[in-house]
């Protein structure tokens, strides 16, 4: 199965946001590309957010070009065979931590908004810390850094905020 079959899938069986998701579908029924950054009207990325719950934190990172606290992501690989593994792989690149778990129950959120390279369709997952985990920072961040619950609507957007509200409520 390729990616973007998998992508169709997940989305079929993604059982929230439905008119967000309808629009996903409808993306990828008009651009059998839409899985790629070349696809320049938009493309579907995969993020996770990576938590600890026994800490009741989060690890965000300041991204390079965006420059806000987001939680690790981006575009889709040729090597990614399911969106969960190109957001898993996205979560460990960025965050530098192994041994990272992606939380059942498929995506936790979409969110679809503009970037200097395009629209991203984003499918959003959350990552499970190993206890003891040592992040280290990637050459995609300006920095790298775990925060409580409490404090991430102080430094984090409003979608960053949902994802994480969304993650709790499944955890």
């Amino acid at each position: 199965m390729s990616l973007y079959d998998d992508a169709v899938l997940v989305l079929k069986g993604y059982e929230d946001q439905d008119e967000l998701r309808q629009a996903y579908l409808d993306h990828l029924q008009a651009h059998p590309d839409g899985m790629w950054k070349a696809c320049t009207p938009g493309h579907v990325t995969a993020s996770a957010l990576v938590i600890d719950p026994a800490r009741e934190r989060v690890l965000l990172t300041l991204h390079k070009k965006m420059r806000m606290w987001l939680q690790m992501g981006g575009h889709c690989e040729p090597a990614d065979a399911t969106l969960a593994q190109a957001a898993l792989r996205e979560a460990t690149e960025e965050s530098g931590i192994a041994g990272l778990a992606l939380l059942s129950g498929g995506p936790v959120r979409l969110d679809r908004h503009h970037t200097p390279c395009a629209w991203h369709l984003d499918v959003q997952y959350a990552a499970l810390a190993p206890a003891g985990a040592v992040e280290a920072i990637s050459d995609e961040s300006l920095d790298l850094r775990w925060f409580a619950y409490t404090e991430v609507p102080d430094v984090a957007d409003e979608s960053v905020v949902r994802l994480l509200d969304a993650t709790r409520a499944r955890l």
